[in-house]
């Protein structure tokens, strides 16, 4: 039985939604970077045509998130004991990566992209619709900012605490103390057997 018979009996079982998950073809490389203007091009999607700015790329599970677009009602919880009414607000869903395409900034279409380098060697997006290059966004060269954990507390006193030598090269380290005695009693142990032996 050929492969692509056994692929069509798999592909013609009831539970077949399982499968097509496994065989979906995920993208050795990322055209759509957050910051990127994209356009809607899926024909049937309800939003089909409207063009925005990509806030997030999930690249595990295909999908973007575009501001502006897609925008559903969404309801938040609230919390009796603190007194905080839920409320319903309106927030982007994820679609599909493959609904979108870079939008060309000459024309201001929608465009495939293929790569090419730069005289200097570097790696750019080139729009298919124009040749135009698609520069990366500034967003990316900016980092989210980290929580990082200052202490306003000094744990020395003064300046001489800071310089004074601690470490001791004279003094030996416990584990050598350790290994010694570990010796002196197998030492003693091998002296033991020996007498017994003889």
């Amino acid at each position: 039985m050929s492969g692509r018979v056994k692929l069509m009996e798999q592909l013609m079982r009831p539970n077949r939604s399982k499968l097509k998950r496994t065989l979906l073809h995920k993208p050795s490389r990322w055209n759509i970077v957050r910051g990127d203007t994209v356009q809607v091009i899926q024909k049937n999607h309800p939003e089909y045509g409207k063009q925005g700015t990509v806030a997030q790329v999930l690249r595990d599970r295909m999908r973007i998130v575009v501001e502006g677009v897609n925008v559903a009602p969404r309801r938040l919880k609230g919390d009796a004991e603190r007194g905080v009414k839920g409320q319903t607000i309106m927030k982007e869903r994820s679609m599909h990566y493959s609904n979108v395409n870079l939008v060309d900034p000459v024309t201001g279409f929608p465009t495939k992209v293929t790569y090419s380098f730069l005289e200097d060697g570097t790696k750019v997006r080139i729009s298919k619709r124009s040749g135009a290059i698609i520069p990366k966004p500034d967003i990316l060269t900016q980092r989210p900012p980290r929580n990082l954990v200052s202490s306003k507390e000094s744990d020395t006193i003064d300046d001489g605490e800071v310089w004074e030598a601690t470490y001791d090269a004279d003094r030996p380290s416990k584990w050598a103390a350790m290994r010694e005695e570990l010796l002196k009693t197998l030492e003693e142990k091998q002296g033991a057997n020996a007498i017994a032996s003889s």
